[in-house]
């Protein structure tokens, strides 16, 4: 089947091209970017409309999946396809919802809202083999089973490993490096929810050029704006320049927000870490629970941590400043960390994109091709998918057609799950997965696995 998007403004930053055409699809693949009116068997008008690769998300938090019953509920994958979203990597912080083997088996046999790879997560790996205390260190022998179980779903086709070391303090520096270094003989990616943040954000972010060094994989920091935006943001980058041309291969995301998103359980509420932000109790707003909707007191800070300790958080502790200078790094990528359980949760999960390109790229905070680039190429680069992030001939027809001038993202931190405006269509391998803010085809995306 032949489609052509007809008259929209092609913006393709891998090939540098920015210009009123059309774009011929057959076959769920890109045939041409042409001013000729060729012929089809579907035609879009995109007169009035950008017309860009599918937005890519190296780092988000995939829908739980109940391997014993296989009932997956799509809820964040939704928002995401709703918001321009074709491929997501999932797996991020060392956390997998499930067996990642199983799960992109499941993807591919039953379909899902957008195209969706995992990395394997050094937490998943811990606890399946045994290390379930998250403040002591494990043994030898449990780390040889978590090398092995890393080593089966790498070969399923995992992206790559994550860590979220700041969750799971016990963990060594021998179990990080025998874990990355499965990933150097290909090239995938290690990713880092690093250490520490705040004023120990720069020795844990050494941690990881320590880790590439010593295994030669290449490293990804994870959402730096919520682990260096509290006033460090200047000097870390720096120091990940430096890294950088000290010949580690590292490069960073972040999302446009000022709040991050987490457990109330998590180690970043332990009472230690949380004085690090020099910030009361009020700053914690409950997403989830018996006290969703609120901000915390101390005793609703105690009684979720004793209780409830998977209750969603929002930190209201981020410095715009800094996140600002993060986004517009040319080593910093865009990545939502969408994070949602049901309707509630993060904004980010369904606005992350659209914010960018109406806050970032439309008020020229972000020059045009860089933005847009930081969503699309940059990302598939980074992830070794040679079929996607752009229009040159053959590669999957992954599309998005938006109002440059008028999308902007709608959900708020008390309606997290609330549809952006701007985005006409979203093509997956071709085909339309929604439309005018509403999903005609959940089940079109796939699972992506290591090409490389």
């Amino acid at each position: 089947m032949k489609t052509l998007i007809k008259g929209g403004r092609i913006l393709d930053p891998a090939q540098n091209y920015d210009k009123v055409a059309n774009l011929l699809i057959e076959d769920g693949k890109i045939v041409c970017v042409t001013d000729e009116d060729l012929p089809a068997d579907r035609v879009i008008d995109a007169s009035g409309r950008m017309v860009t690769p599918g937005f890519i998300d190296i780092h988000m938090h995939e829908d739980p999946y109940d391997e014993k019953t296989g009932e997956m509920k799509q809820d964040i994958s939704k928002s995401m396809l709703l918001m321009g979203v074709t491929t997501a990597i999932g797996g991020n912080c060392g956390d997998n919802y499930a067996d990642p083997r199983a799960y992109l088996d499941h993807i591919d046999e039953c379909g899902n809202c957008m195209n969706l790879g995992l990395l394997v997560g050094h937490t998943w790996t811990r606890e399946t083999s045994g290390g379930m205390d998250k403040y002591a260190p494990v043994d030898d022998a449990t780390i040889a089973k978590m090398e092995a179980l890393a080593k089966s779903c790498l070969e399923a086709g995992c992206m790559g490993v994550s860590f979220g070391v700041k969750y799971v303090p016990g963990t060594r520096m021998e179990e990080m490096t025998r874990l990355a270094a499965l990933c150097t003989p290909s090239g995938r990616l290690v990713t880092s929810h690093v250490r520490n943040d705040v004023s120990r954000v720069f020795a844990a972010v050494k941690e990881m050029d320590d880790l590439a060094k010593a295994t030669g994989c290449r490293v990804q920091i994870s959402h730096i704006g919520s682990m260096g935006g509290y006033g460090q943001m200047k000097q870390l980058l720096k120091d990940v320049e430096s890294y950088k041309a000290g010949g580690t291969d590292i490069m960073c995301d972040c999302y446009p927000y000022t709040a991050f998103s987490t457990f109330i359980g998590s180690t970043t509420y332990d009472p230690e870490n949380y004085a690090e932000y020099n910030a009361d109790y009020s700053a914690i707003l409950m997403s989830t629970g018996k006290y969703a909707g609120q901000r915390c007191t101390k005793e609703i800070y105690d009684w979720e941590r004793a209780n409830a300790p998977e209750d969603i958080t929002v930190g209201f502790l981020m410095v715009e400043e800094d996140v600002d200078m993060a986004l517009r790094h040319p080593l910093v990528m865009l990545g939502s960390d969408g994070l949602r359980h049901g309707a509630q949760g993060h904004p980010r999960a369904a606005g992350a994109f659209p914010r960018y390109i109406a806050e970032y790229i439309r008020t020229g905070k972000v020059g045009l091709m860089e933005g847009i680039a930081k969503m699309t190429s940059l990302p598939a680069e980074r992830l070794g998918l040679a079929k996607k992030g752009s229009f040159k001939p053959g590669n999957d027809a992954d599309v998005v057609i938006f109002d440059y001038e008028n999308i902007r993202d709608t959900a708020t931190f008390e309606q997290p799950a609330l549809v952006p405006e701007g985005i006409d269509y979203v093509l997956i391998g071709g085909e339309i997965a929604a439309k005018d803010g509403e999903i005609v085809n959940a089940h079109l995306g796939r699972s992506v696995r290591w090409e490389g």
